[in-house]
């Protein structure tokens, strides 16, 4: 039998299912710049290492193989040790079947029938979980195994610490994976085929970012018109459909396709190349009640809860920003990030009440998620809940002023802060900040505030000034946008 090149793993062939491509590169260019994690997705690496380690303690006594990565050959001879001296659970048994290399996460026996469960760090079982499991039970069967349930161990919202004993959900996957399995096969074999040649072809397409956002878009999206019909407002995956029908751009569009004034807008602005700005901005401005205070909050989300009253991925706020007004109607920032310790929540609770105190209005941008956020905060902290309850119909949002009365064309489809402000305000973004964007800074908060304590105290502190100013950034740009979108009706 000829040696095979290549080798598929339960993650390389869930990646060959979602595009071709996508596997290719993963397999030939792993040294690829766009393969090495940023810090937001290195802390769902950990985050997941957390989980699936607490995961193992739901089936005590088990043995843990070598790791795979480390010693391949060695994971595979330990793992057919522990089957053939009868160990009851096995800890990410090792096998390889048919060109494909599957880690169980745990695989435990009653009698000589197996259970796979395969561990994951989200709160519900999902369509790519069952392809994933599936690829291992096709091996694990290749190799003699009787596998005679599959299920998907996943955290459950429901859990509240500090009560951790029911933090796991176990959906049983096994009729999902049987119906699955005839096509596993051929997929293989077709993935396999695949990567003994050339690049292959592959139209971009929805599968671009799901189930996940693929890594490699900017080599394929590369020669994609500007104003792609992707960038319609809503349009999500019908945009697809607008494609398949020969429709490139925005401007291309039929008004049937048009279904809000939003949409109309957008392509009103691209085909005439020049903002569209309907009046009445000043009449929404000045319903604002002053004095405004404006609010951005920055949170993390733990997937395994560490404070009263938390669910798996619950907001955990850790800072925000104000800005106020001074005397001299100048505005002035105050900004608060936790420190290392304990629950940050009541100490953040007294800040914002204190620097909200005498505000008519308290303004953001997508408002919706600072009320989610004060609401949740009033509950945790009793002491503060008539004052943070107080500030809840004080809420507005400058997003809709934006949203129902402006459209540039480099708004490319978004209302996004990162997307209006430097349009509307030349000059003023986020790109020379240290901390860029939010998934960078909720890694580097839960790092700071609750990660090993690694960091000496000059990186501490230039941390905490990068996230400061980041956040700060954001409600400087509320401001600045207030100001900017007066100035379209003067």
């Amino acid at each position: 039998m000829a040696t095979r090149t290549h080798r598929l793993s339960k993650s390389r062939f869930v990646a060959g299912l979602q595009c071709h491509r996508l596997l290719w590169w993963r397999t030939h260019d792993r040294g690829a710049p766009e393969l090495v994690p940023d810090a937001s997705l290195q802390a769902r690496f950990d985050g997941g290492n957390e989980v699936g380690a607490l995961a193992r303690q739901q089936f005590p006594g088990g043995v843990l193989m070598p790791e795979a990565h480390v010693d391949f050959a060695a994971a595979l001879a330990a793992t057919r040790d522990a089957v053939s001296r009868g160990e009851r659970v096995i800890y990410e048994a090792a096998f390889e079947a048919e060109g494909v290399f599957a880690a169980v996460d745990v695989l435990h026996r009653d009698g000589d029938v197996w259970t796979l469960t395969e561990v994951k760090s989200s709160t519900s079982a999902k369509s790519e979980h069952i392809h994933d499991a599936s690829v291992q039970t096709f091996v694990l069967r290749a190799c003699g195994l009787d596998v005679g349930r599959i299920e998907i161990m996943h955290l459950n919202r429901e859990c509240t610490y500090p009560d951790l004993s029911d933090l796991f959900a176990r959906d049983d996957v096994t009729a999902q994976v049987e119906a699955f399995l005839p096509q596993v096969p051929a997929l293989v074999a077709a993935q396999l085929a695949m990567l003994d040649g050339p690049l292959p072809d592959a139209a971009i397409g929805a599968h671009c970012d799901a189930p996940y956002e693929c890594p490699f878009q900017n080599r394929c999206w590369v020669d994609v018109p500007e104003h792609h019909v992707t960038e319609l407002y809503w349009a999500g995956r019908k945009a697809w459909d607008y494609v398949a029908a020969g429709i490139q751009t925005v401007d291309q569009l039929p008004e049937t396709a048009l279904n809000s004034a939003i949409a109309r807008r957008q392509v009103e602005a691209v085909r005439t190349g020049r903002r569209i700005v309907v009046p009445g901005i000043a009449a929404r401005l000045d319903a604002f009640a002053e004095p405004i205070a404006v609010l951005d909050f920055e949170t993390i989300q733990l997937p395994v809860p560490r404070f009263a009253g938390c669910h798996p991925y619950a907001q955990l706020p850790v800072q925000f920003s104000v800005q106020r007004r001074g005397r001299s109607g100048a505005w002035e920032e105050t900004g608060y990030l936790a420190r290392r310790g304990g629950d940050p929540r009541a100490e953040l609770a007294e800040a914002l009440v204190r620097a909200l105190e005498g505000a008519a209005t308290v303004l953001a941008y997508n408002v919706g998620f600072e009320k989610s956020v004060i609401v949740a905060l009033a509950d945790a902290v009793p002491a503060q809940r008539s004052a943070l309850q107080a500030i809840v119909p004080k809420l507005d949002d400058l997003l809709p002023v934006v949203r129902d009365h402006v459209y540039d064309p480099e708004f490319c489809g978004s209302f996004s802060i990162k997307s209006v402000l430097p349009v509307l305000v030349p000059g003023l973004g986020y790109s020379e900040l240290v901390v860029a964007e939010g998934g960078t800074a909720s890694a580097w908060l839960a790092d700071l505030l609750l990660g090993p304590n690694e960091y000496d105290l000059a990186e501490v502190e230039r941390r905490r000034e990068a996230l400061l100013a980041y956040c700060a950034r954001d409600t400087e740009a509320v401001v600045r946008l207030m100001e900017a979108l007066r100035a379209l009706e003067a």
